[in-house]
């Protein structure tokens, strides 16, 4: 069967999904390089929703730039966008060691590591900024806490799932907010966008 030209054209344009993970480490930033894509849905994780709150994120306030898509399903229902092509990019930004495990280990049950699962069947690009990528990472610490900053230090299982996740296909993994913005960059000049001012 052929596509349809007319369908094809009342289509929507593709959009970025920008996931959330549960990882506080450089949030504000991956926010702020949201913000500024075209077109951008903020795909939630339970875990990014717990999350969220503790370093001043509202629902609310994240619905004034973003639509906004929850993983409510035990089925991961909204990846069903992703087969009527409304996606073109998946991000995970931040990504936890967890959310890197999973994804490493094809393991697909919350609705980011689903996204990149089913992007990668598809050919979609994915990329990936995972925190636990050095001896020792320093972190912010959510507005709830007494400290401002923690030091972690990843243990060899996340730092080897990192490496595991960089040799899968379609997946370009990044390591801190320079290389996210760098990696955006080149996506958005492939498909011919540009930054929102």
């Amino acid at each position: 069967m052929s596509p349809d030209p007319a369908a094809a054209a009342a289509r929507p344009p593709q959009r970025f999904a920008f996931a959330i993970t549960g990882s506080g480490h450089f949030l504000e930033e991956s926010l702020a390089l949201a913000r500024r894509l075209p077109d951008a849905d903020l795909l939630l994780s339970a875990a990014g929703e717990e999350v969220l709150p503790m370093y001043g994120h509202s629902l609310d306030s994240l619905k004034q730039h973003f639509r906004v898509v929850r993983d409510k399903t035990a089925s991961a229902v909204p990846v069903g966008q992703i087969y009527e092509e409304a996606y073109h990019t998946i991000v995970v930004a931040p990504a936890t060691s967890n959310t890197v495990a999973k994804i490493a280990y094809g393991l697909s049950d919350t609705l980011p590591t689903n996204m990149v699962a089913q992007a990668g069947k598809l050919g979609i690009p994915s990329i990936v900024f995972a925190c636990d990528t050095e001896p020792v990472v320093l972190t912010t610490a959510p507005k709830t806490s007494n400290q401002d900053w923690f030091t972690l230090r990843p243990r060899r299982i996340e730092l080897a799932n990192v490496d595991r996740l960089r040799t899968m296909e379609f997946i370009e993994v990044v390591c801190d907010p320079a290389q996210l913005e760098a990696a955006l960059d080149r996506r958005l000049d492939q498909l011919g966008l540009a930054w929102v001012a």
